[in-house]
């Protein structure tokens, strides 16, 4: 299973993405965790990605493609995953959908969260102060959400438009277990 989730930050795909792996037995591939992970690294590129990342800004496409291309074609990604946070941009969408076709990767759905940005506002401040992230703030999470609209927005609509099969809208205000109820019932649809 190959699932590909949008939507903004806040929006609780991390959290839905979790409970899915459990359930699938796929790996999650959150871009934020990725990053986060390459930061304790402690090497050149993990002190550029400290700058970019608190300062709400999006990392490189080219760093990202590669990161990604390199998880997808590891064994671990060979049951399946889910692509939390990735692609971000048009350019990493073409990149994505040049490199699935050349190494036969299908998706098999895609989802969109959609939530209202002054719930997302609340939620954040709500994880930082629980998990104590440095780039979790009011200006930050401005940042991001003005991002999304300008830059991921588009490529959610792309994806819509050349998925629309495959292309499923969630109601991110909903209580997790409701969202989960409704994935779960979505992804056994699509194997049937």
């Amino acid at each position: 299973m190959k699932i590909v989730f949008f939507g903004p930050p806040g929006s609780g795909k991390g959290t839905q993405a979790k409970l899915l792996v459990k359930e699938l037995n796929i790996l999650h591939l959150s871009t934020g965790d990725i990053l986060r992970e390459k930061l304790s690294d402690g090497d050149k590129l993990s002190i550029k990605l400290k700058e970019i990342m608190s300062s709400g800004n999006l990392v490189s496409d080219e760093i990202i493609n590669q990161i990604i291309a390199n998880k997808l074609m590891s064994i671990k990604c060979s049951k399946g995953f889910i692509l939390d946070g990735y692609p971000r941009t048009i350019s990493q969408s073409e990149f994505l959908l040049t490199f699935s076709k050349s190494n036969s990767l299908n998706f098999d759905i895609i989802f969109d969260f959609k939530i209202n940005f002054k719930l997302v506002e609340e939620r954040i401040l709500s994880r930082s102060k629980q998990e104590q992230r440095s780039d979790d703030n009011i200006e930050v999470i401005k940042t991001r959400l003005d991002k999304y609209i300008e830059v991921t927005h588009p490529v959610s609509q792309f994806f819509s438009v050349n998925f629309s099969q495959k292309f499923f809208t969630i109601d991110a205000s909903q209580e997790v277990f409701k969202i989960q109820k409704e994935l779960i019932n979505i992804i056994k649809k699509g194997q049937k």
